[in-house]
């Protein structure tokens, strides 16, 4: 599925409980390691979200269904499956269960009735996931959002318990595709513009593709309030584990991954196969969302650079910069090059002009300005009262 954030920069420790959204976080109370994990996450999202700007929805599902002409589109599209997609959706529901947590933790150290204070920020990002869903049918922020309360009541369990019960969730779902496919035709008539060219993905498929992405979500996300938990996500951990971590997550979940592909491609892509065909990647999901993390963190460890600057610039401003990657997309993939016969080349092509953008529009607002756009509107709405947005 389309992705998009996690929450932003979290407010500076005051004195007064009223005041704790006063400000941004700055110098040693970030995480630098979050934002770099969002920045990465949210320019890495665009490489799938793209097929569903300047292709048809079916491609977004089924490599052969459009965009794949020549031997490079392939390439791309082979790597896309293998690499990112659901990986990238992994990281940030990982990230958004941390943001629960760290929002909230920092509100009930202030005073602050936190849950509540994270209902009503929650209850904001639903409106704004409405608001985007007219814009494009991709966005995730209103699953996010309505998921946001199960976190919000589990975000005191036992790192171990929230661990076995994220991956449990999580391994309901080959179970349910399993289930899903057989109802569906040799003709593939039931998954619709999910797989085919055209026609409508029938009621029951489409309550499968909800519970699939939303029982992922919320499993990943609770393995992201374990893993802030327990030090991984904030880099306290010494590099080995970090390093293991990578080793373990990558070689698990890529060639699984890799399954999925060649499953797919060994039956010519045929709709008798097509759900059946996303379970190895989803097994492989938490594994190789794991594993990328770990890398992030250990070269975000490594002496910092401009690119990591820019990055982690990119990650303060995750709301933003997903929205409009949206505005962007649809504006130049759907509307001015609406008719253009696209390919995935093409498509690369313009996911590295918006990447390029966005590393470095990022951190030249941020040296000016305390918020991103989207993330200072969302904050203002939280508090109820105006933040100073200047530096």
């Amino acid at each position: 599925m389309r992705v998009p954030l996690v929450y932003g920069a979290m407010p500076e420790r005051t004195d007064a409980p009223s005041e704790i959204a006063a400000g941004p976080v700055t110098g040693s109370a970030r995480i630098t390691h979050l934002d770099m994990l969002r920045g990465v996450a949210v320019l890495g999202i665009l490489l799938m979200n793209a097929v569903s700007y300047g292709l048809p929805s079916a491609a977004y599902f089924n490599l052969s269904a459009a965009g794949t002409e020549t031997w490079l589109d392939w390439t791309i599209g082979i790597f896309g499956e293998i690499f990112v997609d659901q990986k990238f959706m992994g990281i940030f529901s990982i990230l958004f269960g941390a943001g629960i947590v760290l929002f909230a933790d920092r509100a009930a150290a202030k005073g602050v009735r936190a849950n509540w204070l994270s209902l009503w920020r929650n209850l904001l990002l639903l409106g704004i996931g409405v608001l985007h869903t007219l814009l494009w049918d991709g966005d995730v922020l209103v699953i996010y959002a309505i998921a946001a309360p199960i976190l919000i009541l589990a975000r005191n369990a036992p790192a171990r318990a929230l661990l076995i019960g994220g991956a449990a969730l999580i391994l309901i779902i080959p179970f349910a595709a399993i289930a899903a496919q057989a109802s569906v035709d040799p003709d593939g008539r039931q998954l619709g513009d999910l797989w085919l060219s055209d026609g409508n993905a029938s009621e029951g498929i489409g309550v499968y593709v909800f519970f699939d992405f939303f029982v992922r979500a919320v499993g990943m996300m609770l393995i992201g309030v374990a893993l802030f938990r327990m030090g991984v996500l904030s880099g306290e951990k010494p590099p080995e584990f970090y390093r293991r971590m990578a080793l373990f997550g990558l070689g698990v979940g890529l060639p699984l991954a890799a399954l999925g592909v060649g499953i797919a491609a060994i039956y010519d892509f045929d709709p008798e196969i097509a759900l059946l065909a996303a379970i190895p990647n989803t097994v492989g999901t938490i594994p190789a969302a794991l594993g990328f993390i770990a890398l992030i963190i250990l070269w975000n460890m490594r002496p910092e650079r401009r690119v990591h600057r820019a990055l982690q610039a990119t990650g303060r401003m995750a709301l933003t910069n997903y929205l409009t990657q949206t505005i962007i997309g649809v504006i130049v993939l759907r509307t001015l090059l609406g008719d253009a016969d696209l390919t995935r080349t093409a498509i690369l092509g313009f996911v590295l002009a918006v990447w390029a953008l966005q590393l470095l529009w990022s951190p030249a607002w941020l040296s000016r300005f305390r918020f991103g756009p989207f993330e200072w509107a969302w904050r203002v709405a939280t508090y109820r009262r105006i933040q100073p947005l200047r530096r």
